[in-house]
């Protein structure tokens, strides 16, 4: 398969990335290779990339045999860039126009299908939140964020890095943070260090409440996350300590050290007051 790379579409369209939305682009055939792979099979699939600029990523989910891939970009010179690259795909590659904030993952065909994107870094979480919305298609996402968002994604209760976004995600999802990939691999080289994480949806959760109402427990809990339970909870019910007491859970906590089975008891307890 003779598909034009990055560093030759980048040649060729004169482009450089635009920093204002994120873009640091990979052009490393080893690591695009690295991070196809940890998608798993891709013979048959149906894949959607995020933001795929001059087509690094785009490349390697085709070589790896994805049926077809479906490449959400917003950036309008990278659309018209990676011409040859859709030509050169014989049919398995549309590229979409459009805010990847805004796409409907139902409209990808067939389904459950797979996600592989390096997430534009100044957008990441709310893209992320978007996709978990939508996460019943997707079988796994293998994402690329900063490293500093990908170790929160998978940190423990307790931990520094525990918070809204890990507890979320991962009532959500498995999550795996597989391998960190230095500032050099891009161009331009971004101010952080990026690492790659695996999500894989559940197919029920392991502590199951209503996926809204635990948000707002979380927004609540982690948004004053120096104060105790028995203060944070305010917002969602007017003297959070006999509710908290009644569950077995000291009011004097801080939301750092709750996991998740105590957060989705006390959305249930919530739904019920």
């Amino acid at each position: 398969m003779n598909l034009p790379g990055p560093a030759e579409i980048l040649k060729r369209s004169g482009h450089r990335a635009d920093k204002r939305l994120g873009q640091h682009f990979l052009l490393d055939p080893s690591i695009l290779d690295r991070i196809v792979a940890a998608a798993g099979d891709l013979q048959g699939r149906t894949v959607l990339e995020i933001g795929p600029g001059p087509g690094g990523l785009t490349g390697a989910i085709l070589r790896a045999g994805a049926a077809g891939l479906v490449a959400v970009e917003r950036d309008p010179r990278w659309i018209q860039a990676l011409a040859p690259l859709v030509e050169a795909a014989d049919g398995r590659l549309q590229v979409v126009a459009g805010d990847a904030l805004a796409f409907d993952a139902a409209t990808l065909n067939p389904l459950p299908a797979l996600v592989v994107a390096n997430l534009p870094y100044n957008i990441s979480t709310p893209l992320l939140f978007h996709l978990l919305a939508q996460r019943r298609h997707f079988e796994r996402l293998v994402l690329m964020f900063q490293k500093e968002v990908a170790e929160r994604l998978a940190a423990e209760p307790g931990s520094a890095g525990w918070g809204r976004l890990a507890a979320m995600t991962q009532w959500a999802c498995r999550v795996e943070y597989l391998f960190r990939l230095p500032k050099g691999a891009f161009s331009p080289p971004p101010e952080v260090e990026s690492a790659v994480v695996r999500l894989t949806p559940r197919a029920a959760p392991e502590h199951p409440c209503d996926e809204r109402r635990l948000g707002s427990v979380l927004a609540a809990a982690f948004g004053q996350r120096r104060k105790m339970l028995r203060q944070s909870l305010k917002p969602l019910v007017k003297d959070p300590a006999p509710l908290l007491s009644e569950l077995g859970i000291d009011p004097t906590r801080r939301a750092e050290t709750l996991d998740l089975a105590e957060f989705a008891r006390i959305t249930n307890a919530l739904a019920g007051a």
